[in-house]
């Protein structure tokens, strides 16, 4: 099975987590992951860590998606190199990363270009998942 990806610049901007959410959703339906109480908390997972990174964040933000089988990886890098910390929640925020743990398997910071990647490693898609599918739909040429 091979694995794929997606790579996705996104402008510091307050609508990027709506473009990110759109944008993954479409792109998980394509691959054939298309569970939607899952893809709800892919997107939702996406929204946080993309708000986080604009929020908290510094310099250029980028979103990756890597899909292999069911399993699902989605990664937010921002040019701040300070990592993400819990919070008391109040009428700010503060919810984000009990949202992130509670939708994940796991979730770590990893050191990335003189700032921070945040990836998140989501449960396995429960239907779908034939991240071949895409190659499958095309034909092969003669």
């Amino acid at each position: 099975m091979s694995t794929l990806t997606a790579h996705f610049d996104l402008p510091r901007d307050l609508q990027a987590p709506g473009w990110a959410r759109r944008a993954v959703t479409a792109l998980l339906l394509s691959w054939g992951l298309h569970e939607p109480d899952w893809s709800a908390d892919v997107s939702a997972v996406v929204s946080e860590l993309v708000t986080n990174a604009i929020r908290h964040g510094g310099g250029s933000i980028a979103l990756d998606l890597e899909a292999h089988d069911r399993d699902v990886v989605v990664s937010v890098s921002d040019g701040s190199p300070a990592l993400p910390r819990p919070r008391e929640p109040d009428e700010t925020g503060g919810l984000g990363l009990v949202l992130i743990e509670s939708l994940t398997v796991r979730w770590y910071v990893q050191a990335h270009h003189g700032g921070k990647r945040v990836r998140a490693q989501l449960p396995p898609c429960p239907s779908g998942g034939d991240a071949d599918a895409v190659s499958a739909r095309s034909p092969e040429p003669a």
